[in-house]
């Protein structure tokens, strides 16, 4: 009888452990982290100001191919000068723009591979801190208990990183 006893609070106790390690997932909403970045907005202003003078340029190349194109429609113009003189805005307008896109495209790859790993690190961080065995993004779970929402923690620590 001593022996069922035992055996009894063993299935239990081991029942029990069970319960509280199934409880052990966080969620986090992937979507607040990223607008409230600081690194992300930090990012994002230093890339408009690297490419502003060039955007600038653009600009200035615009106006310039317009009023080449208004003087080619112009009567007694010199159209060989003028088309030479827009086939090279032109061209250099292309050239500055294919320019400005794959810095662009260069900045925000580096960006958000940096980004991704300290919300990894981060992550990780606080499903040790908290003796979790998971954390999700809020998105990819169907239901869940808002006691269990990191998102401000990750967001506090996420901007904590230098």
């Amino acid at each position: 009888m001593k022996s069922i006893k035992k055996l009894t609070l063993a299935v239990a106790a081991f029942s029990l452990t069970g319960l509280v390690h199934a409880a052990g997932y966080g969620v986090i909403d992937l979507e607040k982290v990223v607008e409230s970045s600081t690194y992300l907005k930090q990012q994002n202003a230093s890339l408009e100001q690297s490419v502003k003078p060039q955007t600038q340029k653009l600009e200035q190349l615009g106006k310039e191919i317009e009023t080449l194109q208004k003087s080619a429609q112009a009567k007694g113009a010199n159209v060989q000068q003028i088309n030479t003189q827009y086939q090279a805005k032109v061209t250099e307008f292309q050239t500055i723009q294919q320019g400005i896109q794959s810095r662009v495209q260069t900045t925000i790859q580096n960006t958000n591979k940096t980004f991704e790993g300290r919300v990894k690190q981060v992550a990780e961080q606080l499903r040790q801190e908290s003796h979790l065995d998971l954390v999700l993004n809020k998105n990819a779970a169907l239901a869940y208990d808002a006691k269990y929402d990191l998102t401000a923690k990750m967001i506090q620590k996420v901007n904590a990183i230098k």
